[in-house]
């Protein structure tokens, strides 16, 4: 790719190197343009003679038809793709979804020279027509074979960015306290409601049982009969771990004790655990507020019936001080 100056009446079908402006400084045609017959006669009405302009040679592709190629291979999901002047490709989400992110297939895409993706963070809950990515092109043009290359690793890996959508969730709460659980219920339901409404959802099924190994266990299987997407256990008292009266419950049930502690503030007494495919969440203080904690981070993926990995609770410690 060469740029140049041309006379105007020259300069049909090449790529304007910069962006035209009208006395008074209103744009008259962006950078990237590729010109057209009207547009000379439009820059000769505007008093100009010459251009600064680029072509693509041979082995070179397009701004926008490059950054269209890999905005397909991108993403999955209930997303759409809408292109923008300048090499740019937008993912929108086309409904309430989780946002999942391959991290480390992002940032090999992005040590590239001639292509880069900005992608909200993983497990970010999405609203419908957000956006939720964008993809950038070098300016003007990009060398197939770098663009071969992206593609292959996209083609090979899968793609970066999945928007998993969230309808229908059905969210069972287990309120307990080792008096009373209806005290439980009566300092935390107000909360949960509050913090299940940012993701369009409300509790479906809710049990307040004394906080014993026994009735805890019972209470549990009881919700899981009515298969929820997930659990929520809203506990008065906070857990010294997985051997507390909670963790023992959960697997006297037989639950997978997936992770106990995150490196979240607030919300480092994370204890996640499952039930064949239903995740079971205990968060004791993180009921008391709503404001940001570790809920609001791993709750959009459970919604999403998306299996979270203690080796990804893990990760959230980069980003997981919330306050």
């Amino acid at each position: 790719m060469k740029a140049q100056t041309v006379d105007v009446r020259e300069s049909a079908g090449r790529i304007l190197c910069c962006t035209i402006f009208r006395q008074g400084g209103r744009k008259l045609l962006a950078k990237g343009h590729v010109l057209s017959e009207d547009d000379i006669r439009l820059l000769e009405t505007e008093g100009l003679g010459q251009v600064w302009v680029t072509e693509l040679e041979d082995g070179e592709i397009g701004e926008d038809e490059a950054v269209r190629q890999v905005a397909v291979e991108t993403g999955c999901g209930c997303l759409e793709i809408c292109l923008a002047a300048g090499g740019r490709a937008n993912l929108f989400a086309t409904e309430d979804c989780c946002v999942l992110v391959d991290e480390e297939l992002l940032r090999q895409i992005n040590c590239t020279a001639s292509i880069v993706i900005a992608t909200t963070p993983n497990f970010t809950h999405a609203r419908s027509q957000q956006r939720i990515a964008t993809i950038k092109s070098a300016p003007f043009a990009v060398a197939q074979p770098q663009l071969d290359a992206v593609i292959n690793i996209l083609r090979e890996r899968g793609p970066i960015l999945q928007a998993r959508f969230i309808r229908s969730s059905a969210v069972a709460v287990l309120y307990t306290d080792p008096l009373n659980g209806e005290r439980a219920r009566q300092l935390f339901e107000p909360v949960v409601r509050q913090r299940l409404d940012r993701f369009g959802v409300a509790p479906s099924y809710a049990l307040a049982p004394p906080e014993d190994e026994g009735s805890v266990a019972r209470a549990l299987q009881h919700l899981l009969r009515a298969r929820p997407t997930a659990v929520l256990v809203a506990s008065t008292s906070a857990p010294a771990g997985p051997d507390d009266v909670v963790g023992r419950a959960m697997a006297r049930i037989g639950c997978h004790l997936e992770r106990f502690l995150a490196p979240v503030e607030p919300g480092n007494l994370l204890l996640l655990g499952y039930k064949e495919e239903v995740p079971i969440v205990s968060a004791p203080g993180c009921f008391r507020s709503a404001k940001p904690n570790v809920l609001d981070l791993v709750l959009p993926p459970m919604l999403a019936r998306y299996r979270i990995s203690g080796w990804e609770v893990a990760g959230l410690g980069h980003g997981g001080l919330l306050g």
